[in-house]
């Protein structure tokens, strides 16, 4: 029998198997590799923030939009992806009128050479929502940005340009609430004046404010064309806008040019909607208005102080006298009286606001109780700045020596709290003098005006001027 066995296998290529074993992982390695490299790349292209992210869903929802469960829960993660923000963030408390602000902190201005910082949404897609009703407290108040198919829950669209106006001080005060809505009308003027604010929505240290002053409220009334819509936001849980503009730096950055330019639409502007016309011929009229004030900074002897103007003015022929009292003149009243002056004599004050309403190159003389100059700041020189601005000559200003006596040193902060609201005396011969200068300078313009056949006239239609 032959013996049974079994075939032995092959002998074992340890080597050969190695090197298959290298170049297979060698391989795997390599794939992952440009696997990660694509898939990076990719990233790095599309998005590498949650907002670019969105922004991509975003428009592969409005690309693939059909009304399928799909695009229900797209829409709705659209939705949820909106979150507000405290319109006034604490975090800047102490310095809230610096830099970004306080007053929606996460967003930046847009600015060029010359013109206001403001805000423009739609931005990048998104509009702008708020919850901002409360009155108290703007920390309660919110803002977000939202794709105008996604809108936060509850909220109602508002179509038309919205103003929506930050003010650090108040839309009472007529100086205050000037430098607020100046802006406004700037961008207005950039824009060629095409497009009217449907509303406005006002806010004072991101509290919500549902009016202005009266004689704030005209002024605006009178340049748009439109009556005043103050937004309430008297329903629903909030709003968005399809179209807003958004100021917080009040005239900051404004070219002296473009500041020319609002201050004369906004003269031209009342004065049309007042229906008030110059028409100059003859001898020229020097109107000289004593602008007085009642209690707070007014005149401690307004006869007096009368006597002595209505003497400078006689030095002069066609120089007419005019003694007005602010609180007592309706918006029109001042278009008026503004319109006919030419030299403005007033203790510091809102109105001396006025001011732009009279012709380019008039004159202002500037009164101020005791104690101003040292304590009162760089406030004082509000009126300075609004005369050149405005186009106006601001001849000085008379501070008054003598006054109420403080139980501090004079130069203690708190003594402010006294001089403030001081009234005015008088000198009457340095009052005489200097009155009798200003007379003189305008007499002398005006004749010049007169002999280069200077007309003097105001335009029906007011001109936008174009940027």
């Amino acid at each position: 029998m032959g013996k049974a066995f079994s075939e032995a296998p092959p002998p074992c290529n340890c080597k050969r198997r190695h090197r298959i074993s290298s170049w297979k992982c060698s391989l795997y390695i390599i794939s992952v590799l440009a696997l990660l490299f694509i898939i990076l790349s990719h990233i790095h292209m599309t998005t590498y923030t949650s907002w670019h992210f969105m922004h991509q869903l975003h428009n592969t929802f409005i690309a693939a939009k059909t009304n399928t469960k799909a695009d229900l829960e797209l829409e709705f993660k659209l939705r949820e992806s909106v979150t507000f923000l405290p319109l006034k963030d604490l975090r800047y408390s102490t310095k809230p009128q610096q830099g970004h602000t306080w007053f929606m902190s996460s967003t930046l201005d847009t600015q060029e050479k010359g013109e206001v910082q403001h805000q423009e949404f739609p931005s990048k897609g998104r509009i702008l929502c708020l919850k901002g009703r409360d009155t108290h407290d703007g920390s309660w108040n919110s803002y977000a940005l939202a794709w105008p198919h996604a809108l936060p829950p509850n909220t109602t669209l508002l179509k038309g340009l919205t103003f929506i106006s930050y003010n650090h001080y108040s839309y009472d005060n007529i100086w205050h609430g000037l430098s607020a809505i100046v802006p406004f009308v700037a961008w207005h003027i950039k824009n060629q004046c095409l497009a009217a604010p449907q509303r406005w929505v006002l806010y004072h240290w991101g509290e919500l404010r549902t009016k202005m002053g009266p004689w704030l409220s005209s002024l605006m009334e009178a340049t748009f064309a439109e009556p005043l819509n103050i937004e309430k936001f008297e329903g629903g849980d909030g709003a968005c806008f399809d179209k807003a503009v958004v100021m917080r730096h009040n005239e900051g950055g404004l070219s002296k040019e473009r500041r020319l330019q609002v201050y004369d639409l906004l003269r031209c502007k009342a004065r049309s909607f007042c229906n008030v016309s110059l028409e100059k011929k003859g001898i020229p009229v020097i109107g000289m208005t004593l602008f007085m004030r009642t209690g707070a900074r007014s005149f401690k002897n307004e006869t007096v102080v009368v006597e002595i103007f209505s003497r400078a003015c006689r030095t002069a022929e066609g120089c007419r006298l005019i003694v007005a009292y602010a609180n007592n003149l309706t918006f029109c009243e001042q278009v008026k009286l503004m319109s006919q002056t030419d030299i403005l004599v007033s203790p510091h004050g809102a109105q001396l606001s006025n001011m732009f309403l009279m012709e380019r190159n008039s004159s202002i003389m500037e009164f101020f109780p005791k104690g101003w100059l040292n304590l009162a700041g760089i406030g004082q020189y509000v009126y300075h700045w609004i005369a050149s601005w405005s186009g106006m000559n601001h001849r000085g200003a008379w501070r008054d020596p003598d006054g109420d006596t403080c139980p501090y040193p004079e130069d203690d902060r708190r003594c402010m709290a006294i001089f403030k609201n001081s009234r005015i005396g008088h000198n009457q011969s340095y009052f005489y003098e200097w009155a009798t200068n200003v007379v003189s300078d305008v007499k002398l313009r005006k004749a010049e005006q007169i002999a280069n056949k200077t007309k003097f006239s105001v335009s029906s239609s007011c001109v936008c001027h174009l940027s």
